[in-house]
């Protein structure tokens, strides 16, 4: 029966690691844009940012454990992929954007993670430290996966769907369910209780997704509702330019390797943390 439950884990792990995967690579096409137009426009970096924080703060907790091989192994294939996408912004990005990333940067990543670690280093040892770190986790994956309520919002709000990619919902939905199983096969609730919520709020853009996917948007309505008055006063109207707003999926995405978070409007990423 273990050997069998060793199997059963391992193969929820893989799996995991797979659809985290291609969600970590979910972004690509944005960037594609980017450098086709050779500026970021009004994407940003926070997604990558936040994603390659969450990436780094997995490995550390997988390092104090004993048998969560597969968070590093997809967590450092995140932190690599995350680098290159903050590079390439930072690239392409205007000076006052760059400037912004930059502070964030050292302000989560260099300040941020350093603190966690150095604090857990010299002020708990053994398996408090693993404790400490797992609830850090804990905490950081929830408050990830509750992000997408912006999304959810706007799209209740607008009743279009296009800044919520079906796709994407669903590669996330199934890296929770991946990554609940896998803490949960391991007896490791630090993984499997942020993948619940991941988990159902997936389930949730689905639904929305399918709501609202035939619906006409209200902000179509009242640009067409205007510039039919416009027109009877023989005005012209300029042209609206498409705002970009920001997927928080896929920030959920890229802060969990698991989960796996990016927006299409944002620079696309899957936050995720591998929990």
């Amino acid at each position: 029966m273990t050997g069998n439950l060793a199997h059963l884990t391992l193969a929820f792990g893989l799996l995991g690691n797979v659809v985290s995967f291609m969600v970590f690579l979910a972004p690509i096409p944005t960037f594609y844009k980017v450098y086709k137009k050779k500026s970021t426009e009004g994407f940003q970096s926070v997604p990558y940012v936040v994603g390659l924080f969450s990436a780094m703060l997995w490995i550390y907790y997988a390092l104090l454990k004993t048998n969560v091989m597969l968070l590093i192994t997809i967590n450092s294939v995140g932190c690599f992929i995350e680098t290159l996408y903050i590079c390439f912004f930072l690239f392409y990005a205007p000076k006052k954007a760059r400037m912004e990333s930059l502070k964030l940067i050292v302000l989560l990543i260099v300040i941020g993670f350093g603190l966690i670690v150095a604090l857990t280093q010299f002020l708990a040892s053994g398996v408090t430290r693993g404790v400490i770190v797992g609830w850090i986790c804990l905490v950081f994956s929830l408050c990830v996966f509750v992000a997408p309520l912006g999304v959810v919002r706007q799209v209740i709000k607008t009743k279009s769907v296009e800044y919520m990619p079906i796709l994407l919902s669903v590669a996330l939905t199934l890296s929770a369910v991946m990554w609940f199983f896998y803490g949960l096969l391991l007896g490791d609730f630090n993984i499997a209780i942020p993948n619940v919520l991941g988990f159902i709020f997936g389930v949730l853009q689905m639904i929305l997704y399918y709501m609202y996917k035939n619906k006409k948007p209200v902000a179509d309505e009242k640009i067409t509702t205007s510039e039919a008055k416009n027109s009877e006063m023989g005005q012209k109207i300029p042209e609206f330019k498409d705002q970009k707003i920001i997927d928080v999926v896929k920030l959920e995405t890229l802060m969990h390797s698991d989960i796996p978070k990016d927006p299409s409007n944002v620079p696309s990423h899957t936050i995720e943390v591998k929990a």
